[in-house]
């Protein structure tokens, strides 16, 4: 972060608290926080971990003038931070079967839409591939 000069062309001390803070927070969350490490079983099953990160930041300060040293600005302040990372869920890879795993049941009918799609498109895919497959056997037994 950018340094920000006040009034008496100090830098500004919030701000320097912020950005320290800040960076403390980058290194604690990474995209591994998000999307996990694959864990990949002996039967050829890789998981995959969905986790949703939550932090919240909070800084203040103030300058005061010093009664005794007029020239002289006294300091306060301070920041606090929290970060929350949550599992939500698991990708499972198998074969050609890719699944997500809720760990918290489905709170509104928008979120089981949602984890229906894969198995609907996938059984579209099949139905289309057997017509298609089905109208091409049929053709070939008019040739015949």
């Amino acid at each position: 972060m950018e340094k920000v000069e006040n009034d008496n062309g100090n830098s500004n001390k919030v701000e320097n608290i912020m950005a320290t803070t800040i960076d403390k927070m980058k290194k604690i969350i990474d995209v591994d926080s998000i999307i996990g490490k694959p864990i990949t079983s002996e039967n050829g099953i890789t998981i995959i971990p969905v986790s949703k990160v939550s932090y919240g930041l909070a800084s203040g300060g103030s300058d005061f003038v010093s009664k005794k040293d007029e020239k002289k600005d006294l300091f306060g302040g301070g920041s606090g931070a929290g970060v929350t990372i949550l599992p939500v869920a698991f990708l499972v890879i198998s074969n050609d079967d890719v699944k997500l795993l809720q760990i918290e049941s489905f709170n509104s009918t928008l979120d089981r839409i949602i984890a229906m799609v894969p198995d609907i498109s996938d059984k579209i895919a099949n139905m289309l591939k057997n017509r298609k497959n089905k109208k091409s056997k049929s053709e070939e037994d008019k040739k015949i």
